[in-house]
């Protein structure tokens, strides 16, 4: 099933008109991040984002991510955009947000930041040039909630 996208047919009064499943979810303003965050993940994200605030700068956006993270300057270019384009984005983890991935998650609007019950966020030490070495020696599950759809 990787590499295939479903299609959905609407009905209208002019006939009727199919769309790949991701364009169709577009158009009710809803971006996916599936997989590993890298430069053409990315220039998608970014361009789509930018599209959504061309079409309706008043309403928000909702950004669906599933990454377990990548690029640190691909991730950046994703966060500037969120930031910069006038929507609110909103963030909603679908299965796992590591890394780049959950940054991108905690970029989201304030107050419109979700994760499903069985999803899984994980934060990690930042890797470069820092001389210390601070480890997180204990981890636990900070709020278990039930969400309403975002």
């Amino acid at each position: 099933m990787l590499g295939m996208v479903p299609i959905v047919i609407e009905q209208s009064g002019r006939g009727e008109r199919s769309y790949d499943i991701y364009s169709r979810l577009l158009r009710e303003r809803i971006i996916f991040l599936v997989g590993p965050v890298n430069d053409q993940t990315a220039n998608l994200v970014v361009a789509q984002l930018l599209f959504l605030e061309s079409e309706n700068p008043d309403k928000d956006i909702s950004l669906y991510i599933n990454s377990p993270g990548g690029s640190v300057s691909a991730g950046m270019a994703i966060y500037d955009t969120m930031q910069f384009v006038k929507p609110e984005v909103s963030t909603l983890c679908t299965g796992m947000a590591a890394s780049m991935g959950a940054f991108l998650l905690a970029a989201g609007a304030k107050g419109k930041r979700f994760s499903l019950p069985n999803s899984r966020i994980m934060i990690h030490q930042p890797l470069g040039g820092a001389k210390a070495k601070p480890r997180i020696s204990k981890s636990r599950r900070v709020k278990s909630c039930t969400c309403a759809s975002a």
